[in-house]
């Protein structure tokens, strides 16, 4: 099969695509075919080198996928067939002709649902999922401040923020961005660029969950509040008196990847979302939940899709399609 693939870590020039085993299901695992992936900044760190796959996992780039089942590997229990439309949840391997999942880390794709939109919600969905249940725990009435609003994940908050009957209220660098946010659901929106974004959210309430610019963050964390981190884009270093002023407020942070955890986590976070959250995604759903694509690349032009995303250019997510047919050669 084919897969994009890098051999030296580096910029999007160094991607190519290469002709790689195809993978075989294990013990309760299924292949399945690839139609769509999704990029995330996860594939962009990976690409340079400074975010390698979890051990065993596979080290082609992408963390989701959409496609239908086209194996099952011994002691499958079951659920699916061949042929089955589903989703995926991946440590890696996503943006190749096949990929082997665990069979408990697949999701049904709803029936009025294409590949390519099923393809953006398996990562930033269940991400955000995590973060506002499981790391969070989230409550009805609460406000929820969510950095980077108009990304996969900032966009999937809003609308599960929503869901849960709590206020979303969002940072983003454009206008444009802040507008969409307001489409998905976002109560108030604030270009931290030009605006003290601490300032505001205080003007309009005193009760946010963040995940950088520590010192604006504390500024506007209410008493007994969750400050919950899942990346450090804007970096990692912390100046000043942040334990005393967390403990003044009894506040809390937390910090969560998903990429690293267990088989057993995974599986129970994709059971919750499926049960909770996926049925809202069919249509006559109320609220509805949709997933937002900002644009759709063909696998060998994957370079190009990584060069929009390293440009904070997206709203929502970069879907990668997966041709059936495919050339070797750089992807440029």
């Amino acid at each position: 099969m084919f897969a994009a693939y890098f051999d030296c870590p580096g910029g999007p020039e160094n991607l190519y695509m290469k002709e790689v085993m195809k993978p075989s299901p294990g013990q309760g695992e299924v292949l399945v075919k690839v139609s769509a992936s999704a990029l995330n900044r996860a594939d962009l760190l990976q690409r340079r080198g400074k975010y390698p796959p979890p051990e065993g996992a596979s080290d082609i780039l992408g963390l989701e996928a959409a496609g239908s089942v086209a194996g099952l590997g011994p002691g499958c229990r079951g659920r699916w067939k061949i042929g089955d439309a589903v989703m995926a949840l991946l440590s890696g391997g996503g943006q190749a002709q096949y990929v082997t999942v665990p069979e408990g880390h697949l999701m049904p794709i709803p029936k009025d649902m294409t590949f390519t939109q099923a393809a953006a919600i398996p990562e930033a969905w269940l991400t955000a999922f995590q973060l506002l249940h499981f790391v969070g725990k989230i409550q009805e009435g609460e406000t929820v401040l969510i950095h980077a609003g108009a990304s996969g994940v900032g966009m999937a908050a809003i609308q599960l923020v929503r869901l849960a009957k709590a206020i979303p209220i969002v940072t983003a660098g454009t206008q444009e961005k802040l507008k969409a946010t307001a489409n998905a659901g976002a109560a108030a929106g604030f270009n931290y660029k030009n605006e003290d974004f601490s300032e505001k959210v205080l003007e309009f309430t005193q009760d946010c969950v963040g995940g950088s610019y520590w010192e604006k963050n504390l500024n506007c964390l209410s008493t007994d509040g969750r400050w919950i981190i899942y990346g450090l884009l804007s970096g990692g270093e912390v100046h000043g008196d942040l334990l005393a002023r967390l403990l003044s407020k009894r506040a809390s942070i937390h910090t969560s990847l998903l990429r690293s955890r267990d088989k057993e986590y995974k599986e129970r976070l994709v059971r919750a979302f499926t049960e909770d959250a996926l049925p809202y995604f069919s249509g006559g759903a109320s609220p509805r939940l949709q997933p937002l694509v900002d644009s759709v690349y063909p696998l060998h032009k994957i370079a190009e899709a990584h060069r929009v995303m390293e440009e904070n250019k997206n709203i929502g997510k970069i879907v990668i399609e997966v041709p059936v047919c495919f050339k070797k050669g750089p992807l440029l």
